[in-house]
């Protein structure tokens, strides 16, 4: 949900803004004379969108895009048994 609110309104009543914005999940759009100054959203959120403008995050997104289009995946039960199986062995072989 995207709420517009004037910037004075959200001056007086800043706490409950932030409030709304971090246990609703919604956007606010602040605004100066109907004009769109800034916005506010939860900061896991902004958070996750500034770890999209890292050039290495989107190109290790880009490749894996494409390994998966290849085909080059698997499913996670298969990856979970042999991550399992591989710690059993390394358990076995401190033991012995």
């Amino acid at each position: 949900m995207v709420e517009h609110l004037p910037l004075t309104q959200a001056r007086n009543n800043l706490g409950a803004v932030v409030k709304r914005v971090h246990l609703g999940k919604t956007y606010v759009i602040l605004e100066k004379d109907g004009i769109p100054l800034a916005g506010l959203m939860d900061i896991d959120e902004f958070e996750d969108y500034l770890e999209l403008q890292d050039p290495k995050v989107r190109e290790h997104i880009r490749k894996s895009t494409e390994e998966y289009r290849a085909g080059k995946s698997r499913p996670a039960e298969e990856l979970s048994r042999e991550l399992h199986a591989m710690v059993e062995r390394r358990t076995r072989r401190r033991r012995a």
